[in-house]
């Protein structure tokens, strides 16, 4: 599927989505581990994509994302819907399957929670949403 209707954003860009939009809804789509233990942007709601240790696609993704809608303000197609993981490619293919859904207003956060490596292997110093200083907390 395209990702031509998904909006790519930067992390303080979807921070701002967030703000300016009280339906819009931030799904950190790491698995439950990643969430707890390394942290997550305050407010993101878990509906994990993949699980380790295979890393298969979670065959309930659409479904626990409509129940989530449904029990926090409503399940319509056009609601605000920004998907976050560790570096943006999980969030891509979750919101990919959002798409195929019928989901109309979706965002990837491009960096994603931890961002990309920097020159020593090390992730969280030069982009993402943590290097970018925004409000995130660990379970």
């Amino acid at each position: 599927m395209s990702d031509d209707n998904i909006k790519r954003v930067t992390p303080p860009d979807a921070a701002r989505v967030l703000a300016d939009d009280p339906a819009a809804v931030l799904i950190d789509v790491r698995s439950k581990v990643e969430y707890d233990y390394v942290g997550h942007p305050v407010g993101a709601a878990n509906v994990m994509w993949k699980d380790y240790p295979g890393w298969q696609e979670n065959p309930a993704f659409v479904d626990e994302v409509r129940a989530l809608l449904a029990a926090n303000g409503g399940d319509q197609p056009a609601r605000p819907i920004l998907a976050i993981c560790r570096s943006g490619a999980r969030s891509l293919a979750a919101a990919k399957a959002l798409a195929a859904a019928g989901y109309t207003n979706l965002y990837n956060v491009e960096e994603g929670f931890e961002g990309d490596k920097d020159g020593a292997g090390h992730r969280r110093t030069t982009t993402g949403w943590i290097a970018h200083g925004l409000a995130w907390e660990q379970t």
